[in-house]
């Protein structure tokens, strides 16, 4: 892996070894095999396909022969398990009885109405609890004090043993919140994109808050020792086209916030910062990379043409990727899979880049092509080293 001399052994690593070399460009072993995870309707379909009925989504990771799933059933501890949103969640409250649906406040203060057990459907939205500044002082903003009990994990004392400890097997990813998306979840996309035009110094208000939570959270940390070995933000903020918010006011509003948290990070040894947004970010990319975030995750193909090879090309080795194997290709044959894998495998050997799945795995794509996917990324990313058993059956 990374153009090492065939004469130079490279020892076993464990997953935290991995996970660092490949991100600092430094020699590995083999690459780290991940997934992203699957659509709800995906493994109901492949268990029909033959997949044993036990294999669910905390446990397929580990069925088909990868080290991890970073969309959920990652394992255990991988994860810091801060609470770092909103905290306590609202009380789920029934406000109409409509038959087969009803209308519900849910645990982020957010109306609609959504079928009732049995029933499968998208909640409507109707309306939201976050609606001006009255209703952030009063629902929202004490909801997002770092000092609320109940936001450090449960066995504290177990978690920061962990946290600090230098010679764990595992890398451990803590999530940092976001400082746009959870505001559009609570207010709407209509009703976030007019705030900062017509009252920019409650947006900033709303902003800079969830800095605030998130920075008291890593102090709290830090005083403990924690040595996390990457932090994420989660940002759903754009979409087929761009960005929902302009780059202007990114850049007003978001950037020195960042900067705030990622300073921070940086100054207790955590180089590694990932955002995951969805849709087209490159209006937005090298404003989050002035932010001091540095990966982007996933790598999101979609209708706007993203190509972690691409980004390289563009900002070479200063933006960190990981994703960006267009899921539409696992739907295909199994030639064009291995191709994709190939194409792919250069920038693997080159570093700075943990390829998988451009995000969840749609249910589209039969279970023997994600079988042969993970034997040939095993093969050609793992390269045939210290492999995690693969109990799946042969494709």
């Amino acid at each position: 892996m990374h153009s090492i001399p065939l004469a130079f052994t490279i020892p076993i690593m464990n997953h935290r070894q991995r996970f660092l070399n490949t991100m600092h460009y430094q020699p590995v072993d083999r690459a780290p095999l991940y997934d992203f995870n699957f659509w709800d309707e995906t493994l109901p379909l492949w268990h029909e396909q033959g997949l044993p009925k036990s294999i669910n989504q905390q446990n397929a990771y580990e069925f088909f022969g990868l080290d991890a799933s970073l969309g959920g059933g990652e394992p255990p501890n991988w994860n810091g398990g801060i609470r770092h949103t909103l905290f306590p969640l609202f009380p789920i409250e029934v406000l109409e009885d409509k038959g087969q649906t009803q209308i519900i406040r849910d645990e982020i203060g957010v109306i609609v109405e959504t079928a009732k057990e049995g029933c499968l459907s998208i909640p409507k939205h109707i309306g939201h609890t976050l609606v001006d500044r009255d209703t952030w002082r009063k629902h929202y903003k004490p909801r997002l004090d770092p000092d609320t009990p109940g936001r450090m994990p449960v066995n504290l004392d177990q978690h920061a043993n962990l946290w600090a400890d230098p010679n764990r097997e595992h890398p451990i990813f803590q999530g940092i919140g976001s400082l746009y998306g959870y505001i559009r979840n609570w207010m709407g996309l209509e009703n976030v994109a007019m705030v900062p035009y017509d009252d920019p110094a409650w947006f900033e208000e709303m902003v800079t808050t969830l800095a605030d939570l998130q920075i008291g959270l890593l102090e709290k940390c830090f005083a403990l020792g924690a040595k996390f070995d990457a932090c994420h933000f989660w940002e759903d903020m754009c979409f087929n086209a761009g960005p929902m918010l302009t780059p202007e006011h990114f850049k007003q509003f978001l950037v020195p916030q960042y900067k705030r948290i990622t300073s921070l990070l940086n100054a207790n040894g955590c180089d590694i910062v990932w955002v995951d947004c969805d849709g087209l970010i490159d209006h937005l990319l090298p404003l989050w990379l002035e932010a001091g975030v540095n990966c982007m995750f996933p790598i999101e193909v979609g209708t706007w043409n993203a190509d972690p090879i691409a980004y390289r090309k563009q900002y070479g080795k200063d933006l960190l990727l990981m994703g960006g194997y267009n899921k539409r290709i696992l739907a295909q044959s199994k030639d064009a899979i291995s191709q994709e894998i190939n194409r792919l495998t250069p920038l693997i050997e080159q570093g700075g880049f943990i390829g998988f799945c451009d995000h969840r795995v749609p249910p589209d794509v039969p279970l023997e092509n994600y079988l042969h996917y993970c034997h040939e990324v095993r093969k050609h990313w793992g390269n045939n080293t210290d492999l995690p058993t693969m109990h799946a059956m042969d494709s």
